[in-house]
């Protein structure tokens, strides 16, 4: 291979590198964007104590408080959640989640 040809190689790894950290930040913008929306949404619909709450579930259970942020946000829009969604009420649905989830049993024979 003559160097010309290596060049020519170097540049097209080079650009097609470019443009993937190019998609990359796209991706990682729109993200963030999505993120900021959905807090500001759940800023409006839940009280700072409730807020608080979700803060600290998401430290112990994050994918579980992810779900759980998504489907208040859903019922908000859907109007089947008071607004704003107090501590109480809010601890009243973890209660609801909770206890559907600890019914599961498994027996072995």
């Amino acid at each position: 291979m003559s160097d010309e040809e290596l060049e020519g190689i170097r540049r097209r790894k080079l650009s097609a590198l470019q443009r993937q950290m190019n998609e990359e930040q796209k991706q990682a913008q729109m993200q963030q964007q999505l993120e900021l929306q959905k807090q500001a949404i759940l800023r409006s619909i839940l009280s700072p104590e409730a807020r608080q709450r979700l803060t600290n579930l998401k430290m112990i259970k994050p994918e579980f408080t992810e779900q759980l942020e998504l489907q208040l946000i859903q019922l908000a829009q859907q109007g089947k959640l008071p607004i704003p969604l107090s501590d109480a009420q809010l601890k009243q649905i973890l209660v609801q989640l909770q206890s559907v989830r600890r019914e599961t049993k498994i027996r072995r024979i």
